[in-house]
C-alpha cells in the first residue's frame, strides 16, 4: 500500500506544481511573458548569430505562444488532480489502481511535452535559448522534465495485490 500512496503523492505534487506555475503565469503575466518574448525574439543570443532568421518578433505570436504554454499547464494540472483523485479512490484494488493511472500518466506526458518539447527542444535549440545569459531556462526545464519523467516511470510500474 505504501508504494501506491507514494505514487499518489507524486502525482498530487505534480498537480500542485502545474497549478502553481499556471497560477503564477496568470497572476504575474508580464514577468514570464518577458521570458517568452526574449526567447522567441532571440535578442540575447550570441552577437552575429547566423540563425537569427528563426527569430519571431511579433507580439501577437509571443502572446499566442505564452497563452498556449499556460493552457498546457492548466490542462496538465487538471488531469493530474483528477488522476490523483482517481488513484486515491482505487488504492485498495491493484486492478482498478492500474486502470486509473491513465489520466495521471497523460498529465505527466503532457508535462514532459511542455518542458522537454517546448522549452528544451523548441526554446533551447530552435530559438537558441542556451546562448542567452539572461533568458536561459534550459537547466530549469531539464529539472522539471526529469521530475515528470521519474514520476511517470514510477507510476507505470504495475501494481499488484499482496
Amino acid at each position: 500500500m505504501w508504494l501506491r500512496i507514494s505514487k499518489i503523492v507524486l502525482v498530487a505534487l505534480t498537480a500542485l506544481y502545474a497549478t502553481l506555475v499556471a497560477f503564477n503565469n496568470i497572476t504575474d503575466y508580464g514577468s514570464n511573458f518577458q521570458f517568452v518574448r526574449h526567447v522567441m525574439s532571440m535578442d540575447t543570443t550570441f552577437p552575429d548569430n547566423t540563425a537569427m532568421w528563426r527569430a519571431v518578433t511579433s507580439p501577437v505570436l509571443h502572446h499566442a505562444a505564452y497563452g498556449l504554454i499556460i493552457a498546457v499547464e492548466i490542462v496538465t494540472a487538471i488531469l493530474a488532480w483528477l488522476g490523483a483523485f482517481m488513484l486515491w479512490n482505487s488504492r485498495q484494488d491493484a486492478g482498478q489502481f492500474n486502470d486509473h493511472k491513465r489520466l495521471a500518466g497523460l498529465a505527466l506526458i503532457l508535462g514532459i511535452c511542455l518542458w522537454f518539447g517546448g522549452f528544451i527542444v523548441i526554446g533551447g535549440e530552435w530559438f537558441l535559448m542556451w546562448q542567452s545569459d539572461a533568458w536561459n531556462g534550459v537547466q530549469a526545464a531539464f529539472r522539471i522534465t526529469l521530475f515528470y519523467a521519474v514520476t511517470f516511470g514510477i507510476l507505470i510500474v504495475k501494481d499488484r495485490d499482496q
